[in-house]
């Protein structure tokens, strides 16, 4: 009996070695990353954005991790307006992504994350930042150069931005083709998928893939405006406009650029789909005039939260079981954001939607569900060989051990970039050359803006509101 139990316990040891030597730490295995973040969200949500970043767990630079740790650094200083410790994050959440891309390196590296991954979780394998939480982090980053007056930084930052969404768009249709083929293998179809993982319909709206941001265009379009790039500008707001056919600045943007860059047959389409209040105006020099461009930014990204599935899985020896396996999911509905409203001059004023992160987010988990499963499916046919293996070893109480760690690191992966904004929204006015205070009203609460207006010139606002925390900082491009 004590050799059977020294035994046990070895093989106990070697199953949490094993996880422990991936670059995971104990602690992520065996608790969601969500539950790991509540103080930090709480205090991002009393605007105490130092303490945020404090509360954050500690990690090495081999945490499988650490990358998402930096993105969570990054956008808390960005918020606390300390923009040279946000670069510094964000440039190395970039170099990681980077080094990800190097195909020899990954294959190297993940050999052994991957045995600890079939062993307890998800968790134990580097965290892959989503495509739009890189497009995301280059949009930060670009405004963090330009909260330091460096114009060409933030260029070259929004053009990343967009080499990311271009690779993806040509990417995406053979990556979910093949996620959902090698899964089909281990015997679970979409439709046998879709009956049992709920709906996020509402969720994703009408998004047509999880990485196309009109956001980043939109600020990206800003820039380029801001120095003269007329026609890159022109390109990146008709992006924007692609999916946000409804936004009125955005249709504001292209009738001006469209006139100004002569674009004949364009103009004339813009005429039958455009608002009548966007083509009627004719006059588009901003005579002692410049533009304000209020970005809002509003709450918190909803966290992944975890899910259990049976599903009929056939085991090594050809048997069919039916086994619960973890898997991450979003919230089915979105929040309501009241939009901001600026009253001036006898003028009313509304922000609109540009980008909601939480319905990107669910799409993204949606497309990338096929793999996560088939993931799951090779784990628990792994998983299942050991516990027999116990069992042979320890009898009874070799297999009660094996269930017992089985079950202790069936762990869903919820590790998302968590203090994103849920939406944002924005709203533009010209204004009279010269110094103007804009009352803004916000969630029922008003925030007073004092901006600088220059002649042809952008002065850009960024509004943060976060449950009852509301702060800005002005920027004139």
């Amino acid at each position: 009996m004590i050799n059977s139990f020294i035994k046990i316990g070895i093989c106990i040891i070697t199953l949490l070695s094993l996880s422990g030597c991936s670059s995971a730490s104990f602690n992520d295995l065996f608790s969601h990353y969500n539950q790991q973040m509540l103080g930090v969200k709480q205090a991002q949500q009393q605007g105490d954005f130092q303490t945020a970043i404090k509360l954050i767990p500690s990690r090495s630079h081999n945490n499988a991790s650490y990358g998402l740790s930096l993105l969570e650094k990054a956008r808390l200083a960005y918020l606390a307006n300390n923009h040279e410790q946000s670069q510094k994050y964000f440039a190395q959440a970039y170099s990681l992504i980077q080094q990800a891309q190097q195909a020899a390196k990954i294959e190297l590296s993940r050999s052994v994350e991957n045995v600890a991954a079939v062993l307890s979780n998800d968790n134990a394998t580097r965290y892959d930042i989503p495509l739009y939480e890189q497009s995301m982090l280059n949009s930060y980053q670009a405004l963090n150069y330009l909260a330091q007056q460096n114009l060409s930084g933030a260029l070259v930052e929004i053009r990343r931005a967009n080499l990311v969404q271009q690779q993806a768009l040509k990417d995406h249709a053979h990556l979910i083709y093949r996620s959902e083929e090698n899964m089909t293998k281990q015997g679970i179809t979409m439709n046998g998928l879709t009956n049992q993982y709920p709906a996020m319909n509402e969720a994703i709206g009408q998004l047509k893939n999880g990485f196309q941001n009109a956001y980043t265009f939109y600020l990206s379009a800003l820039i380029y405006d801001a120095v003269g790039q007329y026609n890159d500008a022109y390109i990146d707001y008709k992006k924007a406009l692609e999916i946000y056919p409804n936004n009125y600045y955005l249709q504001q943007d292209i009738w001006r650029l469209a006139n100004s860059l002569q674009m004949t047959d364009d103009i004339s389409q813009f005429k039958k789909s455009f608002r009548r209040d966007v083509t009627l105006v004719d006059n588009f020099t901003l005579k002692n005039q410049g533009q304000v461009v209020i970005i809002v930014e509003n709450g918190i990204v909803p966290a992944k939260q975890e899910l259990s599935l049976n599903l009929p899985i056939y085991t090594s020896h050809n048997e069919m079981r039916y086994y619960s396996i973890a898997v991450p999911s979003y919230q089915n509905y979105l929040e309501a954001y009241t939009p901001v409203m600026l009253n001036y001059q006898g003028k009313r004023y509304q922000s609109e939607e540009i980008v909601r992160i939480s319905s990107l987010a669910a799409k993204q988990l949606k497309d990338q569900l096929p793999r996560l499963i088939t993931r799951q499916i090779v784990r628990l046919i792994a998983k299942e060989k050991i516990r027999k293996q116990m069992e042979l070893k320890g009898g009874d109480i070799g297999n009660i051990f094996a269930n017992i760690y089985n079950m202790a690191t069936e762990k869903a992966d919820t590790r998302s970039w968590s203090t994103l904004p849920d939406s944002i929204h924005i709203l533009k006015v010209n204004l009279d050359a010269g110094q103007h205070e804009l009352g803004l009203n916000i969630n029922g609460i008003h925030q007073g803006v004092n901006v600088t207006i220059n002649t042809n010139k952008t002065t850009l606002v960024r509004l943060t509101a976060i449950g009852s925390y509301v702060d800005h900082q002005s920027l004139n491009l």
